[in-house]
C-alpha cells in the first residue's frame, strides 16, 4: 500500500501583541490566518468499509481542528502570559487566549502542531503545519524536522 498526504485548509481571524518586541507588532494588530494541516498513512484497504480508499475522512481532519485550533483561537486576542494587562484584558473580554510563549507565527504553528497531533487516531501521522499570517508569508512545521 502507498503512504498519502491529505490536507485540509483553515481559515481563522485573529489578534496578537508581541511583548517587548522591538516593531510594529508589540502593538495590538489582527491578521487572517490560512492554515494548512497535512496527514499521512495508508488508504483504508477495506473494501466493504464506509471509508475504504480513505487515509482520513476530511470531516474527521475538519472535526479535530475544529475543536483543538478554530474553536479557540477564531477572533481571539492572544497574548503571552506575562505581557502587560494580559489578565485584566482576559476578565473583561471573553474570546483571549493567554499563552505561555509569545505569540509569534512560528509558535503558533508549532503549538497548533503538537496540539493537532495528540488527537489523531494512532494510524494516522501529522506530516506539516503551514500557517499563513499574511496572504505573502507563512511558517510551516514539519514532522520529520521536529522528531
Amino acid at each position: 500500500m502507498s503512504i498519502i498526504r491529505v490536507t485540509k485548509e483553515f481559515r481563522f481571524e485573529g489578534a496578537h501583541a508581541l511583548q517587548d518586541y522591538d516593531g510594529k507588532c508589540r502593538h495590538i494588530h489582527g491578521h487572517s490566518y490560512r492554515l494548512f494541516v497535512t496527514v499521512k498513512g495508508e488508504p483504508n484497504p477495506s473494501l466493504n468499509h464506509p471509508k475504504s480508499g480513505m487515509v482520513v475522512d476530511f470531516s474527521d481532519l475538519k472535526k479535530v481542528v475544529n475543536e483543538t485550533i478554530l474553536e479557540p483561537f477564531d477572533h481571539a486576542l492572544i497574548l503571552r502570559n506575562d505581557s502587560a494587562l494580559a489578565t485584566e484584558i482576559a476578565e473583561a473580554y471573553s474570546n483571549v487566549v493567554i499563552v505561555d510563549f509569545q505569540p509569534t507565527c512560528e509558535n503558533l504553528a508549532t503549538y497548533f502542531a503538537h496540539t493537532v497531533a495528540k488527537k489523531l487516531p494512532a494510524e494516522i501521522k501529522l506530516h506539516s503545519v503551514r500557517l499563513y499570517e499574511t496572504p505573502t508569508s507563512y511558517v510551516e512545521w514539519l514532522a520529520e524536522e521536529n522528531q
